[in-house]
């Protein structure tokens, strides 16, 4: 079932049916600034089971909890430091999600049997309005099946989910378009543990001792603090190769590289910045944006992957990004659906 809830006069009764469903255990997929996410009451264990079977989610990843008041988040950890609460007050509602030490209320279920949990109070009305009015918290990753692109739309849950879910709210896109940014409070030191929708440059400015790792922060061994550290993500079908370096080499090499694959018989797709889409010569081009407005490529980057794999290209060369503000977490995605299959241009 999907309900809109972007019509105000189906809003209040589409929010009240799915707080019930959650209340009864059921599975809601909502919108939130970042992406869609597959939502839980986060302490029912066997509604959270659910979540991973739907996904088909790997039981060693834990999952975030959603809250709708900063308040909330108090009786979900057994601690809450000063750091936290600042952060809270800066960057709650919004796209930060807080790794924390966890209490006995959670299941460990939720946190892959980890001392810590990741809260979240996501900026998205409709989210907060859900998670008030069924007066849980909620466990939610992507809606999407374990490991394809992340949905940013309640079309591309339908694709992934349909059947196998109790509701889809339809709330229109997502405005961020990438996945909140995990960082690890825990610790003597902050860590991003995932690039995400609020960017390392404001952190920095409260946390100056603040460790912020390279693209391949997602390879980790053992139980992963955080989800998409361990696993394949955000992947298309076809094998994906990130060309990196200087823009002008990137795009005389991706050139060169269409030659090269279609020579051998290959149907050649690329995900192209628009400074540089007009020059490929390849069988289907998806502009993700322009080079200078990360921003832009962040909110299209998910659909543009869904687009590519529905084009059945057999290889996608996919442009390497300037990595300042959310362009770090648009190239941390790119590494990860690439599997850290990289060209370095020439």
């Amino acid at each position: 079932m999907v309900l809109d809830v972007k019509d105000p006069q189906n809003r209040k009764e589409a929010i009240a049916t799915a707080a019930a469903i959650l209340q009864k255990g059921g599975l809601v997929a909502f919108p939130t600034e970042t992406v869609y996410g597959l939502g839980a009451n986060a302490l029912n264990e066997k509604a959270v089971k659910s979540i991973f079977a739907a996904k088909g989610r790997p039981a060693d990843n834990p999952l975030i909890v959603h809250i709708s008041d900063r308040e909330e988040v108090l009786p979900l950890v057994s601690s809450f430091s000063m750091t936290a609460r600042l952060l809270a007050e800066k960057f709650w509602p919004g796209p930060l999600t807080m790794v924390l030490p966890v209490s006995d209320a959670v299941p460990k279920i939720v946190t892959a049997g980890l001392d810590t949990v990741g809260i979240r109070l996501p900026a998205n009305d409709y989210a907060r309005e859900l998670i008030s009015a069924a007066g849980v918290p909620v466990a939610a990753p992507s809606a999407n099946v374990s490991g394809s692109p992340s949905p940013t739309s309640a079309e591309h849950v339908y694709h992934d989910l349909a059947g196998k879910i109790d509701l889809i709210l339809d709330g229109g896109s997502c405005e961020v378009g990438v996945e909140s940014t995990v960082l690890d409070l825990v610790g003597s030191v902050p860590v991003v543990l995932r690039p995400g929708g609020t960017p390392a440059e404001d952190l920095l400015r409260y946390l100056p001792d603040l460790v912020v790792p390279g693209l391949d922060v997602a390879e980790v061994e053992g139980i992963p603090r955080a989800p998409g550290m361990k696993y394949r993500h955000y992947a298309p079908q076809a094998r994906l190769l990130l060309v990196a370096g200087a823009p002008e080499k990137v795009a005389a090499t991706i050139r060169k590289e269409i030659a090269s694959w279609q020579a051998r018989g290959s149907k050649v797709a690329v995900l192209a910045s628009r400074e540089n889409a007009a020059g490929y010569k390849a069988d289907v081009v998806v502009v993700l944006g322009e080079r200078e407005r990360p921003q832009e490529a962040a909110q299209h980057l998910f659909a543009a992957l869904r687009e590519l794999d529905d084009s059945e290209a057999d290889i996608i060369l996919a442009e390497s990004t300037d990595q300042s503000g959310l362009g770090y977490a648009v190239m941390n995605r790119l590494w990860k659906a690439s599997g850290g299959d990289i060209i370095q241009a020439r």
